[in-house]
């Protein structure tokens, strides 16, 4: 993340995450950094990010360690993300990690989750929604669904490539290093480059 970042004090930042819970380690870190710069931020979190207890920690934990985080209580309910829009709630929402499950609801317009309703609300104001992808199938079925975001005005992607060439051919994940940076220039209408890494 650059000195930039510094930008982002008093910037409102939506921050989501979806249930790549692999990546959720790297998520609340850059979770950390934002907060560092003065950012006000408030987490959402899906149904299954919520709730499931996996080998990379508890639901509980999870949640109780976000919450100290950004020292406020995460919308956890569709009916709690449908002000996010009406009340402009956030300069910018991130969604970090953002699975190949979310974005395909993204690319269709479906909501069904605290974060999908997360990101209708708040695109009805024209701000940014930036994607840090988690993905087995990055290159192959959710291929489309990146491709159809990425022609979306709103969304913007953080640099994304492959984790694991070998053993997991198709995977894309984001750098979650530089979500500060793609922040910043989503902000300013701009996608943060270079995009493939």
């Amino acid at each position: 993340m650059s000195d930039n970042i510094s930008s982002l004090s008093g910037v409102k930042i939506g921050y989501a995450l979806c249930g790549s819970f692999c990546t959720f380690s790297r998520s609340i870190e850059q979770l950390k950094r934002l907060k560092e710069t003065g950012a006000d931020i408030t987490a959402i979190m899906s149904f299954n990010a919520s709730s499931i207890d996996t080998r990379f920690g508890t639901a509980e934990s999870f949640r109780k360690t976000i919450e100290e985080i950004t020292e406020k209580p995460i919308i956890l309910t569709i009916e709690g993300a449908e002000p996010i829009g009406p009340m402009k709630m956030f300069d910018v929402l991130a969604i970090c990690p953002c699975t190949g499950n979310t974005m395909a609801k993204l690319a269709n317009s479906i909501v069904d989750t605290p974060v999908t309703m997360a990101a209708k609300s708040h695109i009805r104001n024209g701000r940014p929604i930036v994607i840090a992808a988690a993905t087995n199938d990055g290159l192959a079925g959710s291929a489309k669904n990146i491709g159809a975001l990425m022609n979306y005005k709103e969304y913007y992607f953080v640099p994304l490539g492959q984790d694991d060439s070998e053993k997991k051919p198709r995977s894309l994940v984001a750098d979650f290093n530089e979500l500060g940076d793609t922040i910043i220039a989503a902000l300013n209408g701009k996608q943060f480059q270079p995009l493939i890494i």
